[in-house]
């Protein structure tokens, strides 16, 4: 297996640390610092400007200036490979799109970046795994249910790393509890435009510490998403 990249490195030490993807879809330039710096402390490492939000790349840019070093900071919506180019230019290290396209995905890889595609069918979940995805986003989340998620980790490579995106918040997350989703992604739960870095704040504590409350009392962790016996290694290709 090759070695891993930095930011690979990196983002496997934010996602273990706290499973869960920050969509800051809609910031602006001028908040970006301040609401990455309230999620950082809350614990969310993870950190996604969708390219859809006012001059993304300045707040990918700041970002990553500012919080690089505590968290993983990437964009979301990248639908073109010309694009990755662009969030590596600016700073980023993920690449998060709602398809999976197949371009995106090895130019992201080629950048050494980290590659989260979208996808709903085991169809484009086997592509984007071929084409060297880093892990599979359901997408979106609110079709996706956990007989559907266990049905796909049945019969995709063991070590798939599925990420849920879309319609998950504090109160739903206990309904994830012991199956094969290892990770969510929190958009407007969490973030959207008009929010203060306080509120952002304590939206995020709510969200880590119901992640914290899978953890059994005895510390066992198999209770976390995606603490079956599925090896948790994200580079399955």
């Amino acid at each position: 297996m090759p070695e891993q990249t930095r930011f690979e490195a990196h983002f496997e030490g934010c996602f273990a640390a706290m499973p869960l993807v920050a969509i800051l879809r809609g910031i602006q330039p001028r908040e970006a610092v301040a609401i990455g710096e309230a999620l950082v402390a809350a614990g969310i490492t993870i950190l996604e400007v969708p390219l859809n939000s006012p001059e993304p790349f300045d707040s990918i840019g700041r970002l990553a200036r500012a919080v690089g070093d505590r968290a993983s900071v990437g964009a979301g919506t990248v639908l073109e490979p010309e694009a990755v180019d662009a969030v590596f230019e600016a700073g980023g290290q993920i690449i998060v799109s709602p398809n999976c396209d197949a371009a995106v995905i090895r130019r992201t890889r080629a950048r050494g970046m980290v590659s989260l595609p979208g996808c709903l069918t085991p169809s484009e979940a086997f592509a984007a795994l071929k084409a060297g995805a880093h892990a599979v986003k359901l997408f979106p989340g609110e079709l996706v249910t956990p007989n559907v998620a266990k049905a796909m980790a049945a019969v995709l490579p063991k070590k798939t790393r599925l990420l849920v995106v879309g319609g998950v918040s504090a109160d739903s997350l206990k309904d994830w509890r012991g199956g094969p989703v290892q990770g969510f992604g929190i958009g407007s739960s969490l973030f959207k435009p008009g929010v203060t870095p306080d509120e952002v704040g304590r939206r995020a504590r709510a969200l880590t510490d119901a992640i914290r409350s899978f953890v059994d009392p005895d510390g066992d962790t198999r209770g976390q998403p995606g603490g079956d016996e599925r090896d948790a290694g994200g580079d399955a290709r």
